[in-house]
């Protein structure tokens, strides 16, 4: 009779244990994951869009990414170097973005002038290492302006 209550004994205490540890299994699924750096995938690139048609001043075209960050247009001149200008227009039956910034890179020029409805020169840092985006202040663009000049060189007072 010893034998079956010990039995009984450890059985119970067994599916107590086995609750017990489930219990806490179950419990453990709703941590958060450990992510190996090896596992975890790149940040996708930006999606590169057409909003603007973006010219040189003799009228041939320009090459420069345009992306969208949040409601803002942001055209990427990181691929600027030395001195340059374009000619920015809205694509045909379509108007201005809201607004619009330039990606650029710290000490990649002196400044980057913009000429619209109002002008204006953005002096550009040469402290950092990453991208940098300008925006423009409303008002530098109205939606009837009919092109936007972008001139990038040395600072000019």
């Amino acid at each position: 009779m010893a034998r079956v209550e010990r039995s009984g004994v450890r059985a119970a205490n067994t599916a107590v244990l086995l609750t017990l540890v489930l219990t806490v299994l179950a419990g453990c699924s709703h941590l958060p994951q450990v992510h190996w750096p090896w596992q975890r995938k790149p940040a996708r690139p930006p999606e590169q869009v057409h909003e603007l048609v973006i010219t040189t001043p003799a009228g041939t075209d320009a090459a420069f990414p345009q992306y969208w960050k949040g409601n803002t247009l942001v055209v990427d001149l990181q691929s600027a170097t030395g001195e340059g200008s374009v000619v920015l227009k809205p694509r045909e039956h379509t108007v201005w973005p809201a607004r619009i910034a330039f990606r650029i890179m710290p000490g990649q020029f002196g400044a980057l002038e913009v000429r619209a409805n109002q002008r204006v020169v953005l002096p550009i840092s040469t402290a950092g290492t990453k991208p940098v985006d300008l925006e423009l202040v409303p008002g530098v663009f109205i939606m009837k302006s009919p092109d936007m000049t972008v001139h990038w060189g040395p600072l000019v007072n």
